[in-house]
């Protein structure tokens, strides 16, 4: 069979994008997986297939930006046209990509405006599955944008990502409750037994469960995966659980992308101490996905 085609772009240029890139270009098993094609800027310290320009050392927050939005759009692009097959993504800093002139929150958002589909966030490894309902918007907003409709969307796509792209006929999906204790009847909020629990019946999800179980429960085999009410609460669990071997996918894209479980570590970048295994992770679970025979298009892809 014919190795998958991925593109692979280096991130922020300042962070330990270019050094985990290129030490995952390395490794044996991934060049037996696939054929990366690498996008960025040249003179970031790894060889790439196309340069967006050339880095400088000391460049602004402003350029370091813009060179990881132009990327992930260039990416995209060539996915969306079937001149590759999935997409794997370095970290790259949201400030800069705000002062590079992409006002998006990160990764997620831009590739779901660029594809035009509704997307959910999911970080998956060998031992559970985290989808989020509410992505970065900060806690304060969670109440108010956490509706049936976030709920119920992440669910369909959830769904149908499992199927398609983890081989899982029949998933199992748990959905996290807001409150401590699911609310507890009420005393702790009434969110979960008015809005979590109706959406997850009409979602054809399990639960809401609370935190600080339902987590565990899909570890031990019980869920295929959970979806989680705000960002934290489903990042905390994932990390705590498989730092270093989970992969961030977004499903919903008609093409995989994939990345690393952590952002672009500016303190540690070249100093040789990156860990590149989150993204030789992301860079298998890609080509992993990108070989599956395709039914359709993509995991319950549809416009936004």
């Amino acid at each position: 069979m014919t190795r998958p085609r991925l593109a692979v772009t280096l991130g922020d240029p300042r962070g330990i994008g270019p050094e985990i890139v290129a030490r995952a270009l390395a490794d044996e098993r991934v060049r037996s997986a696939c054929d990366p094609y690498v996008i960025g800027p040249a003179g970031a310290g790894v060889e790439v297939d196309e340069a967006l320009g050339s880095w400088r050392a000391g460049a602004s927050l402003a350029e370091a930006g813009a060179f990881a939005g132009r990327a992930v759009e260039r990416a995209a692009r060539m996915a969306l046209a079937g001149e590759v097959d999935g997409i794997v993504t370095a970290p790259l800093d949201k400030n800069a990509l705000l002062a590079g002139g992409y006002d998006f929150p990160g990764h997620t958002e831009m590739l779901a405006a660029i594809a035009g589909v509704r997307v959910a966030m999911m970080l998956a490894s060998d031992t559970l599955r985290v989808v989020l309902a509410t992505t970065h918007i900060p806690l304060r907003d969670v109440p108010r944008r956490l509706d049936r409709r976030a709920i119920v969307d992440a669910a369909e796509v959830t769904r149908a990502g499992l199927r398609e792209w983890f081989g899982i006929d029949q998933p199992r999906i748990a959905l996290c409750a807001l409150n401590p204790h699911a609310g507890d009847g009420g005393r702790f909020g009434r969110e979960d037994d008015e809005l979590l629990a109706p959406a997850a019946r009409e979602a054809g999800v399990a639960g809401p469960f609370p935190a600080d179980t339902v987590f565990v429960r899909a570890m031990r085999g019980a869920f295929d995966a959970v979806i989680a009410p705000y960002h934290d609460v489903g990042m905390t669990a994932i990390k705590v659980a498989s730092f270093g071997s989970a992969v961030n996918v977004t499903l919903g894209l008609p093409f995989p992308r994939t990345s690393p479980d952590h952002g672009t570590a500016l303190d540690i970048a070249g100093t040789g101490r990156a860990d590149p295994s989150s993204f030789i992770h992301a860079m298998l679970l890609c080509a992993r996905i990108a070989s599956r025979p395709r039914a359709g298009s993509s995991p319950a892809s549809h416009p936004r």
